[in-house]
């Protein structure tokens, strides 16, 4: 699946394509997520929304990817082709950046963060086991 901006010269640097879908996960597993992301090579974490509770955090994943998305505990929410202001505010009301689009270039690659969530939730199992 192809992450990269749209080539229009309306879209600011930094900005994701227009009309990202948002997975949205626990904020534990999500923050789990993006270290494990971080780590790995190149640009594999794109723009990271969380709430003001700080109950979840948001992946920008590129658009159609909720059409296909069923992964347990998360869902993944599509924008309908609306598309998405996401410099410098927020596109979700009652969230803020945890990884703003000038920081993160690209939509995070629906496969990448699977394998990525699937790896901090066995993480935390083993943690919260050990208690």
């Amino acid at each position: 699946m192809e992450t990269s901006r749209i080539n229009d010269p309306r879209t600011p640097p930094g900005a994701p394509a227009a009309g990202c879908d948002v997975v949205t996960v626990p904020a534990r597993q999500g923050l789990e997520a993006v270290d494990i992301l971080r780590r790995g090579p190149g640009d594999a974490v794109g723009p990271v929304l969380h709430d003001d509770g700080g109950d979840t955090l948001g992946f920008l994943v590129p658009p159609g990817t909720a059409a296909a998305w069923d992964l347990p505990g998360s869902t993944c929410t599509e924008t309908d082709g609306r598309g998405a202001d996401l410099a410098p505010e927020p596109p979700v009301a009652g969230s803020d950046w945890l990884l703003p689009p000038g920081e993160a270039d690209l939509a995070t690659d629906p496969a990448v963060l699977r394998e990525a969530l699937g790896e901090a939730a066995r993480m935390i199992k083993a943690a919260d086991s050990c208690r």
